[in-house]
């Protein structure tokens, strides 16, 4: 499924903040790799360009496109107060959480400018004109119920055929984490229009029939 190819990171990745494995990471640089002669490539939920700067270095490599959707108001886990607070991103004075000066500082030192385009929206408002045939979709934005299925629902029906779906965060075991991403994985596949190719980590890729 994979294109053998050389991953090349314009930076040292382990300064990027984000939540993605290596492994992980490689697998979606040469999904992109392999999704760029089907169309560009989207991910929603870009936090500060960890998995951006995987995607978009391929995208780079291969002359694709990448957008990167996200509000960059943090999901739920990011909020004051829960698990995954960072105060380095959180902006005083909106008194709101603010990941999109961390990614441009990111894309900038990447090298990604010209490959990345940054949709600074919900995922519900970006796509609701959207009419652009997609390669792959990455999924990786909220993880409650109601805000993985919008990103489903938004971003998989424009994956043309043979392009791929990927699925961040999946815990078959719901002791290991949260269910919603899990759930809209089997969701795809019960769809009948998507069919499983492999899991790295909590990574799941599908390809659309």
């Amino acid at each position: 499924m994979q294109t053998a190819l050389e991953m090349k990171l314009p930076l040292d990745i382990t300064t990027v903040k984000g939540f993605l494995a290596d492994a992980e990471g490689e697998a979606l640089y040469r999904l992109a790799a392999n999704a760029s002669d089907l169309g560009p490539c989207l991910e929603v939920g870009s936090y500060c360009g960890k998995s951006t700067i995987y995607l978009g270095s391929a995208c780079k490599l291969m002359g694709n496109t990448l957008f990167a959707v996200d509000h960059h108001r943090g999901s739920e886990e990011h909020q004051p107060g829960e698990e995954y607070h960072d105060r380095e991103l959180f902006d005083d004075r909106s008194q709101l959480m603010d990941s999109f000066h961390a990614f441009r500082t990111n894309m900038r030192s990447a090298q990604l400018e010209e490959y990345v385009v940054p949709v600074v929206a919900p995922t519900a408002v970006a796509a609701r004109h959207w009419n652009t045939p997609l390669g792959l979709v990455f999924i990786d934005g909220g993880h409650s119920l109601e805000a993985a299925l919008t990103d489903y629902r938004s971003w998989s029906r424009h994956i043309v055929p043979g392009g791929y779906l990927a699925i961040h965060d999946i815990f078959p075991d719901p002791e290991d984490g949260g269910q919603a991403p899990f759930d809209i994985y089997k969701l795809a596949l019960a769809s009948g229009q998507f069919e499983a190719l492999e899991m790295v980590e909590t990574l799941g890729i599908l390809r659309r029939l």
